[in-house]
C-alpha cells in the first residue's frame, strides 16, 4: 500500500521535505526490509532526485540505514526507539492492555486496538487468544486495509466528513479483491450498524469475523475489535460476543476518565 506525498496546508519548503521524508519511511513494511531509491520512488510517488536527497538526510539523521553491498536502504534502530517511546508513554495503551487481555482469556477470542494511518489501520496492542488456530497473525504495527475491515469502517462511521471522503477516494483507486461499488455499500452498512448498535461487523478472511467499536480518547479516535476463526455467521458472531466489545470499550472509557482526573 503506497502513501504519495502530501503537501502540508502552509505549503512551506520545510514542511514539505519533512512530510516527504515521513513518507520514504512508510514505504517500509514487513517483507521489505532492503528498499532503493528507485523502489522508493515508485512506493511513494516522489521524483527520483527528491528520494536521492531525502534519503541522504535520513542516513543523516540515523533513521535510515545505507547497505553498501545492497545499494538499498533499510530502517535504522532509531525508528524502533521511537516506536518504543510511543507505546511507553501511551496512556490508552497502558489502560486498555489489561482489559483486553482480560476480555481475550475469558471469551477466548482475540481483542485488538486500532488507529488510523492514511488509508490504513495501524495495530497498537493485538491480544491473540482465539479458540481455533488461525493461519494469520497479528502484531502490533501491523496494517489492515481500512475499507475492508471492520477497524476500518468503525472508524469510517466517526471520521469527519472531509477526511471520510478523502480516505474513501484513495481507498476507490486501490485494488482490492472486491469491486469497489460492494466496498462502498459495505462501508456505509457499517455506518449504519455502527449507529444503530454501536459496533460494525465484517469478514474479509474466510471463516474470521471481527467486531469493531470506536473509543474517543485523549483528543484522538482508535478503534477497538474483537475476533475469531469460526464457521459461525457474521450475525451470530455479532450476536454473541458484541455486548462484550461495548462493555470493554465503557470499562476502558471509565478507566481513562479515572486516570486523568
Amino acid at each position: 500500500m503506497t502513501h504519495g506525498p502530501t503537501d502540508p496546508p502552509d505549503g512551506s519548503p520545510s514542511n514539505r521535505s519533512l512530510q516527504r521524508g515521513v513518507d520514504l519511511l512508510r514505504a517500509f513494511r514487513p517483507g521489505s526490509e532492503l528498499l532503493g531509491n528507485g523502489e522508493l520512488a515508485e512506493r511513494t510517488g516522489l521524483p527520483k532526485a527528491t528520494v536521492s536527497r531525502l534519503t541522504q538526510t535520513l542516513v543523516g539523521s540515523g533513521l535510515l540505514q545505507w547497505d553498501g553491498v545492497a545499494r538499498a536502504y533499510r530502517l535504522a534502530p532509531a525508528v524502533l526507539s521511537l516506536a518504543h517511546a510511543m507505546r511507553a508513554g501511551s496512556r490508552v495503551l497502558s489502560a486498555a492492555a489489561p482489559l483486553m487481555r482480560e476480555l481475550a482469556e475469558s471469551q477466548r477470542v482475540n481483542v485488538g486496538l486500532a488507529a488510523p494511518d492514511g488509508d490504513e489501520m495501524v495495530y497498537l496492542e493485538s491480544i491473540r487468544y482465539a479458540r481455533r488456530v488461525a493461519l494469520r497473525h497479528v502484531v502490533s504495527g501491523q496494517r489492515v486495509p481500512m475499507a475492508l475491515t471492520s477497524l476500518g469502517r468503525a472508524y469510517l462511521a466517526v471520521a469527519p466528513a472531509a477526511e471520510r471522503q478523502a480516505i474513501l477516494a484513495t481507498a476507490a483507486r486501490r485494488r482490492s479483491p472486491q469491486p469497489w461499488p460492494v466496498l462502498a455499500r459495505a462501508i456505509d452498512d457499517a455506518a449504519r450498524q455502527i449507529e444503530r448498535r454501536g459496533f460494525c461487523a465484517a469478514s474479509w478472511q474466510p471463516e474470521v469475523v471481527a467486531l469493531a467499536t470506536p473509543l474517543e480518547a485523549d483528543g484522538a479516535t482508535y478503534v477497538l475489535n474483537l475476533s475469531l476463526s469460526t464457521a459461525a455467521s457474521v450475525n451470530a458472531v455479532a450476536e454473541e460476543y458484541g455486548e462484550a466489545l461495548l462493555k470493554l470499550r465503557e470499562r476502558l472509557a471509565r478507566q481513562l476518565d479515572i486516570t486523568r482526573g
